[in-house]
């Protein structure tokens, strides 16, 4: 059961909400508080939008979370008998 919610848990590790990033960045803050999600929100919805641009970063962080479900995954199937595939 741990090792499965671990792997479910994996799967949401990159969609962080960006809405409370988003709505606490100020001129102040934003080169540190600036996230993936953001990003991929203020290239493609604002200012010049740049949808190509936001889509790969969105695919490129999909990638990302897929390596990471399989890497969680391969070590559940080492460490217990339990895995998704």
């Amino acid at each position: 059961m741990i090792s499965v919610m671990l792997i479910m848990s994996i799967g949401g590790l990159m969609g962080v909400g960006y809405e409370k990033a988003l709505l606490m960045q100020n001129d102040g803050n934003l080169a540190v508080s600036e996230i993936i999600s953001t990003y991929v929100y203020k290239q493609g919805l604002t200012g010049v939008p740049d949808q190509g641009y936001a889509t790969a970063i969105g695919l490129f962080n999909s990638i990302i979370n897929v390596i990471l479900l399989v890497i969680a995954n391969t070590a559940s199937k080492k460490f217990s008998e339990n895995s998704l595939w």
